[in-house]
């Protein structure tokens, strides 16, 4: 039995290390695909208009796939589902404000969900009829990159529940949240 045990930890060993390796080059690949990204910019409105090949270049697979191909995620896999941190929602193919997190709240659908955008213009609707439902997709303002749908079931102050792929979202910690935690941490 102990030369089983020892057998199968030879075998699974090299598969997780294996495993943790992708991981990390995965993340190294969307950081250093994410510079090459000459469209990104947080201090700006100005519309971004690219061809899908342009797009294909600049993007990570997986945010080219949500934001470019009206993918969805797997409900239930974004980091950003339960994610409490205070900040700002951006859109992760050209750095759009989208939302600020005291608009998300747990909707309980797999996505994180969020109350209202930041903006009038940080969203476009647009109708969805695929799947034989109907539906309101939403697109960044900046990019018109796919990031999800809106509901009429949300809580007040709206009563919408934007439902948003994570893939397609960036965040930033809150400056000022940040230098609290910091202040208290040193007293």
């Amino acid at each position: 039995m102990k030369s089983i045990t020892k057998l199968v930890v030879l075998f699974l060993l090299p598969v997780a290390f294996s495993h943790c390796s992708y991981s990390q080059t995965t993340i190294a690949k969307k950081e250093k695909t994410m510079d090459k990204n000459p469209v990104y910019n947080r201090n700006t409105a100005d519309t971004v208009n690219l061809t899908e090949d342009e797009w294909k270049k600049i993007l990570p697979a997986e945010v080219y796939y949500i934001a470019r191909q009206k993918g969805t995620e797997r409900p239930g896999t974004s980091k950003f589902e339960d994610f409490k941190e205070k900040g700002t929602y951006y859109c992760a193919a050209c750095g759009n404000a989208l939302f600020k997190s005291d608009t998300k709240f747990e909707s309980g659908c797999g996505w994180p969900s969020f109350y209202q955008p930041i903006s009038k213009t940080s969203i476009i609707y647009t109708p969805d009829n695929t799947h034989g439902m109907e539906r309101t997709e939403v697109q960044c303002g900046r990019c018109k990159g796919h990031l999800g749908h809106v509901f009429e079931d949300g809580p007040p102050p709206t009563g919408l529940r934007y439902c948003i792929n994570g893939v397609v979202l960036d965040f930033e910690k809150a400056a000022e949240a940040e230098k609290k935690y910091n202040e208290k941490k040193n007293n």
